[in-house]
């Protein structure tokens, strides 16, 4: 067996805002992948919305060269988000590694979605490297951070590493820890050629690329392959790696991390998790070679539809949704199967976030303006006869006197957070209607609490809730558990006399008061004035629960009037009273897109 004993395959985990992309670029500087002259913050974070927020969204490899002892190791790092809505992106790239470097924030300590993390990586047996970052902090809490990770490693503290990426202090360490520590890949380029595709993305010219990983034998120009799962073939148009950018080379073998051009135009031809192999085999009746243990498929927890603003866009939006689907297999789509608001699309979500993320990336890089509908978990139904059907959006929900019962998804809750604060999360938890489940401790001054709750309280603003009662130092992270029974009822929104479906939702019986209340304060606050007075109104089971107005926008008629009898003002002002009774009768509501964005933000059910 042949492999290549100097490639290093590795990522990095942690939770958002750790300093992830911060120390990809001190490792891009340190093995000189990048000139100083190119070089920018968060050179990996490719995406202008990345760049923007500061959150790594999508992973993104690139192959680095670093000598050590004489040695030039080949080093291949997948840099991974950490917000839990993008987890499945971090499952595909340990898929495709050796081992993980598992950095914490030492002001901030383990986190909810590092340990989450972590567990990915354990189940890949990955080699795992911790290192405490942002050590230069005068809030720094390095001893009590590093006895966190030793009490959850089981490790002495002496393996753990001390960094600052911002300053550079210590990288040097942590890359030849790398080397040291990751194994080579376990990979013959002898045998017939085998590679996992872990990620993909659209060229006009040179068809699907796909992300791949190399495990056995070698691909080159010209070569023919064959897509295992979708038993499609293709020829090899470009090979190369990542440095970040595309490189074109003559060939990849077993071990590494790269790409290929497959020339395949068809968007449903290629999947994320199916392995590619030479063509020859299956020409020359060989016996194939079984397909590499793909991904588990993502279910999808928050459904939003999207319309296009313009009917004529309809075929943009489904050309721009299969090109994000590529490169975001956890994101998924349908046709709306009711037309009420136009022809569209119903799409499935891992969290609110990842349905921003997208409706961003829809307006911006395909220039589309959509109405959007609020976000929504989905509903199990069961009619007077017994009978269940799956709700995904408040549009579809049936007749009050049709249904028999309801049931919703709840997930378990594990929140992370200074112990001086367990006052005010248990406040923040006990407003969710769930139940405590237990507390433990995390280090000598930080508690984790495990809780069910409902998901739909969880994708509204929890998260907003929770950091604002802890001051920013609370994490959390959750995992689908199940159905249970809900007391729930759909509430419609009524704008100027018109119900307006994309605003519906379903909410708690004992909450439709507020919920209602508060809808209607928002849509006021978003939508413009009008030339005339326009009513705001929440309904549910038939009556009116909150209202509010948005006053008309006045011109002053008598402006131009200097002095003179009163009668003259009057009649202009009863002019223009008339007027806007008029325009009030016929006048035609435009909800502008950015109102169905800004209401998408203001708090999701």
């Amino acid at each position: 067996m042949k492999n290549q004993p100097n490639v290093r395959n590795f990522c990095i985990i942690s939770h958002i805002d750790h300093g992830k992309s911060t120390l990809a670029d001190r490792f891009l500087e340190l093995t000189e992948t990048v000139p100083k002259t190119k070089m920018r913050p968060q050179y990996l974070d490719l995406m202008e919305l990345e760049r923007e927020k500061g959150i790594t969204i999508k992973m993104q490899p690139v192959r680095m060269v670093y000598a050590l002892d004489d040695v030039a190791y080949i080093l291949n790092l997948i840099d991974t988000p950490g917000h839990v809505d993008f987890s499945y992106e971090v499952s595909r790239s340990l898929a495709a590694v050796e081992g993980a470097i598992l950095l914490v924030d030492a002001s901030q300590g383990i986190q909810a979605q590092t340990i989450y993390n972590l567990e990915l990586a354990r189940k890949q047996n990955l080699v795992i490297i911790p290192a405490i970052n942002k050590i230069d902090l005068a809030q720094a809490r390095v001893e009590e951070t590093k006895k966190e990770i030793s009490q959850i490693l089981g490790i002495k503290e002496e393996e753990i590493f001390f960094i600052s990426a911002k300053l550079g202090t210590n990288i040097d360490k942590l890359l030849e820890a790398v080397i040291k520590k990751v194994p080579p890949p376990k990979s013959d380029i002898d045998s017939p050629f085998r590679a996992l595709i872990f990620d993909s993305k659209y060229d006009p010219f040179k068809g699907i690329i796909t992300f791949l990983r190399v495990f056995n034998g070698r691909i080159g120009e010209g070569e023919k392959i064959y897509l295992m799962s979708t038993k499609t073939e293709g020829e090899v148009k470009e090979v190369g790696y990542f440095k970040p950018h595309l490189v074109p080379e003559k060939e990849l073998k077993a071990g590494d991390v790269g790409y290929i051009a497959t020339g395949i135009k068809d968007l449903g031809r290629v999947r994320v998790g199916d392995t590619i192999i030479s063509f020859k085999a299956k020409v020359q009746n060989l016996r194939l070679p079984e397909p590499l243990p793909g991904y588990q498929e993502p279910k999808s927890v928050v459904f939003v539809s999207f319309y296009p603003e313009n009917a004529n866009d309809f075929n943009l939006l489904k050309d721009a949704l299969n090109k994000l689907r590529m490169t975001d297999p956890s994101f998924n789509f349908e046709l709306e199967k009711r037309e009420s608001l136009g022809r569209g699309y119903r799409c499935g979500f891992l969290g609110s976030l990842h349905a921003e993320i997208i409706t961003e990336r829809l307006k911006r890089e395909f220039g589309l303006n959509l109405i959007i509908s609020i976000p929504s978990v989905v509903y199990k139904i069961i009619n007077v006869k017994g009978e269940e059907k799956l709700i995904f959006s408040p549009i579809d929900w049936p007749d009050p006197n049709l249904i028999q019962g309801i049931q919703e998804p709840w997930v378990r809750l594990e929140v992370i957070f200074p112990r001086s604060y367990f006052g005010k999360v248990s406040e923040v938890l006990e407003k969710l209607g769930g139940e405590y489940i237990e507390s433990k401790f995390l280090g000598e001054t930080r508690t984790v609490i495990i809780y069910n709750a409902p998901l739909r309280e969880i994708i509204s603003d929890f998260y907003d809730n929770l950091k604002g009662a802890t001051q920013g130092f609370a994490s959390m992270n959750y995992e689908v558990l199940g159905l249970r029974s809900a007391d729930l009822i759909k509430m419609d929104i009524l704008i100027a006399g018109k119900k307006e479906e994309v605003f519906s939702r379903v909410v708690p019986r004992e909450k439709a008061y507020q919920e209602g209340k508060r809808i209607v304060k928002k849509l006021k606050e978003f939508l413009p004035r009008q030339l005339f007075s326009v009513a705001l109104q929440a309904a549910a089971e038939g009556k009116i629960i909150a209202r509010e107005t948005i006053s008309a926008r006045s011109k002053d008629v008598i402006a131009p009037l200097y002095g003179g009898d009163y009668t003259r003002k009057r009649k202009l002002l009863e002019k223009q009273k008339k007027g806007k009774k008029k325009l009030k009768e016929r006048g035609q509501i435009h909800i502008p897109p950015d109102v169905f964005l800004k209401m998408f933000r203001s708090g999701p059910l």
